[in-house]
């Protein structure tokens, strides 16, 4: 965050002289900065100020007795008076010299801002005050003395409706940030405050918990104690992290937390024919991106020896046989409830089947193991699940050594019980499998593990099946796991979701057991309160077709703009303006001979004269300028780039569903449903300032929508940039470009 002078500080002298001071304020609405401030205050000006609670009072009024009664009302006006007023017998509140006070105002407008932030900006916040902080003790100047500012921010953030959520990995993510409010919140004067305001806050805290039913991750988990609670992570290594994988981590990850316990990440890497090494690195990293943290790290392979002896363990008591039925015919023989002529083979048959599994055989290889169940139940699960199957493919870790390996089913309540996890957090579709979970622990007479269901995460027109999403990278239908058009974390993020974004979504969905098919607006317009504040704006015209609109009276000069019109911390760029500048063809096409425009940043012209060719498109437009014309009176306001400044080529790029069908169900075939047309890219002309974005930064272009920058532009290479357009949540599709292609209904 930079410190930016926007204001000369105020001459204040006539404030030493006042009698009393009296500050009216609501008990329901207790205003922190103001009744801080004055505690400091009353105490420098020998109690010369009364606190009346009033409940009438709709923001903080404050009346000055002074040589003419004078009234101020608002928090950063009477904490700026005050502030004043003790700065003549020495404190310094408002800073040290006119740089710094200046520093407090721009501060105190910031923390306005930052109050008035919905939930998912708040991180950007955070991060932006937690920079600041790193080599300085308070946020003003060099970080030696408190000042208002300090209490201003203090307040907006432990206030804010997001402060909660937050809170839970403030010191984590930002250390400077909780070191800083930590320090505040033990200061005399805040602790007075706060224990004057206790119940107010409790109410408030109450109310906040009740509201965010529904939305929370804070969930009653059966016989939990704190310190005690354990959950485990357990992703497959067989593709990338998508979104529902997200909110597991998040799920785990939070509630660990809450109950100032542990989480486990656990790779269940118990399929070799699907597994890989690339995977394990990659949801790795985009757990480190979602900040996840976990206490422990494990492999289900570590455990192949235990969970071998168990198999065996299932033969020896009864509860398991060995079953060399054809695979269809087993299938066909479940869902009819019909037993295997396998069921009841001898010990002595089944062990020895069992050890031509272990060694990969050919006749080991037609056989499974299954658990003997109950054939007839309505719960198909237990109907004799597989537990043990013979593969050949070398494991990613553990090479050729096994060749009979578990299933997800018998694995995971044996690691579980194992690795002392104490709830197990499931999506509602294993819940018919919960059962199956509880026999194999009593089975084997495991510790119990208790689970927990909690809702799916499912979208609209998309795939959330890793193997339905490894066919698109297989016949390269997308780029690979990290596809815009994908919903995997990677995929997702290089469309141009940011963290925040993301964050906010997923907790906005809590630890629910309804499950719903989601539209994908609400994720985009939470990405979007995220990027407004902070991305800046750039133009950027269609190449095909531009026009030259040609401006009697221009001359060629530098116009130093704003990047951001409501946040000058974003920085500054220089734009050339010259008599010929170039507009799209579009706007081109609805000006009328002699009407008046807008050039959008720079001011108002006259198109005098318009030149169609036979086709009738405009060949140019002749005209002049008129910056003395009324911007908010004309109909057309235009985006432009000047003709005699360095022009950045561009490609903007749009992406669709890969599929046509909202909801395919599990026993469809989904290449039914392929959307023909799922990329398009436009031919564009950007000003000079795009030559210096980034990949992965996000712009604004004017009149065009937000955009991530996928690679920077080359000039050495003649390589444009290329921008990846980014939903905003409003629109019926992911693209403004994709209604224009067939789709099946």
């Amino acid at each position: 965050m930079e410190i930016v002078i926007a204001r000369t500080d105020l001459d204040s002298e006539n404030m030493a002289d006042f009698k009393v001071a009296i500050i009216n304020y609501s008990p329901n609405e207790p205003p922190l900065l103001v009744l801080v401030v004055a505690e400091i205050a009353r105490t420098s000006l020998d109690k010369k100020i009364k606190l009346l609670a009033k409940p009438s009072a709709k923001v903080p009024e404050l009346t000055v007795n002074s040589a003419t009664t004078d009234k101020f009302s608002g928090s950063d006006t009477i904490a700026r008076f005050l502030a004043r007023a003790i700065a003549f017998s020495g404190a310094t509140l408002y800073g040290g010299d006119s740089v710094e006070a200046t520093q407090v105002d721009a501060l105190l407008d910031y923390a306005r801002i930052v109050n008035v932030a919905d939930a998912a900006a708040l991180g950007i916040h955070l991060a932006q005050v937690n920079t600041h902080l790193e080599s300085r003790t308070y946020v003003v100047g060099q970080g030696n003395r408190i000042t208002i500012a300090d209490f201003a921010l203090f307040e907006a953030f432990r206030e804010h409706k997001g402060w909660q959520a937050a809170s839970e990995s403030l010191e984590k993510n930002y250390p400077h940030l909780f070191r800083w409010i930590e320090h505040i919140e033990s200061l005399p004067e805040v602790q007075k405050v706060y224990e004057s305001t206790k119940q107010v806050r409790e109410k408030k805290e109450k109310v906040l918990e009740a509201s965010k039913a529904g939305g929370s991750f804070k969930i009653d988990l059966p016989g939990a104690e704190m310190g005690k609670v354990v959950t485990r992570f357990p992703p497959e290594p067989s593709g990338y992290l998508h979104l529902g994988h997200a909110k597991a981590a998040l799920l785990n990850y939070t509630i660990a937390n809450d109950w100032k316990g542990k989480m486990i990440l656990r790779f269940d890497d118990t399929n070799p024919a699907a597994e890989k090494e690339e995977f394990v690195e990659n949801i790795l990293k985009d757990l480190k991106t979602l900040g996840v943290k976990y206490d422990l790290l494990t492999h289900t392979s570590d455990h192949f020896d235990t969970i071998l002896k168990y198999g065996e363990q299932l033969l020896r008591d009864g509860n398991g046989y060995i079953d060399d039925t054809p695979v269809d015919q087993m299938r066909a023989d479940r869902k009819a409830g019909v037993e295997s002529r396998c069921r009841n083979n001898s010990l002595e048959d089944n062990l020895r089947l069992w050890k031509e599994m272990l060694k990969g055989s050919e006749m080991g290889r037609k056989c499974v193991l299954r658990g003997k169940i109950d054939m007839q139940c309505e719960n198909k699960t237990l109907r004799d699940p597989t537990f043990f199957r013979c593969n050949l493919t070398p494991h990613h870790r553990t090479g050729t050594k096994y060749k009979c390996y578990p299933t997800y089913d018998f694995a995971c309540p044996i690691v579980d019980a194992k690795e002392g996890v104490t709830h197990a957090l499931r999506t509602i579709e294993y819940h018919d499998r919960n059962a199956q979970f509880d026999w194999v622990i009593k089975a084997l007479k495991l510790r119990p593990v208790c689970i927990w269901d909690y809702s799916r995460l499912n979208f609209k027109y998309t795939l959330l099946s890793k193997r339905k999403l490894k066919w698109f990278v297989d016949e390269k239908k997308v780029d690979g796991w990290d596809d815009p058009r994908f919903p995997t974390v990677q995929g997702m993020m290089r469309r141009g979701l940011t963290l925040d974004g993301l964050r906010a979504f997923i907790r906005s969905q809590g630890a629910s057991r309804s499950n719903n098919l989601m539209e994908w607006d609400k994720i985009w317009a939470d990405n979007q309160k995220v990027m407004d504040p902070i991305a800046p704006r750039y133009t950027a015209i269609g190449q095909d077709k531009k026009v030259e609109f040609k401006l009697a009276g221009a001359a060629k000069k530098d116009l130093k703009m704003p990047l951001h019109p409501k946040n000058a911390a974003v920085g500054d760029k220089t734009v050339v303006v010259c008599p010929v500048v170039y507009i799209d063809q579009e706007d081109a096409k609805l000006i009328a001979d002699g009407e008046e425009v807008t050039l959008i940043n720079w001011g108002n012209a006259i198109a005098e004269k318009i030149q169609r060719n036979k086709d009738g498109d405009i060949v140019s437009i002749q005209g002049k300028l008129n910056l003395q014309g009324n911007v908010k009176a004309t109909e057309r306001k235009l985006t432009w780039l000047s003709a005699q400044d360095k022009i950045v080529p561009v490609t903007l790029v749009e992406f669709d569903h890969l599929i046509t069908a909202p909801k395919i169900e599990e026993e469809e075939d989904f290449k039914q449903y392929l959307t023909p047309q799922t990329r398009f890219e436009t031919a564009a002309l950007g000003e000079a300032a795009l030559a210096n974005l980034k990949k992965g930064e996000i712009v604004q272009l004017t009149r065009r929508g937000f955009f991530i920058c996928d690679q920077a532009y080359n000039a050495a290479r003649n390589q444009p940039a290329i921008l990846f357009f980014i939903p905003d949540g409003k629109m019926k599709g992911m693209s403004t470009l994709s209604s224009k292609v067939e789709r099946r209904k």
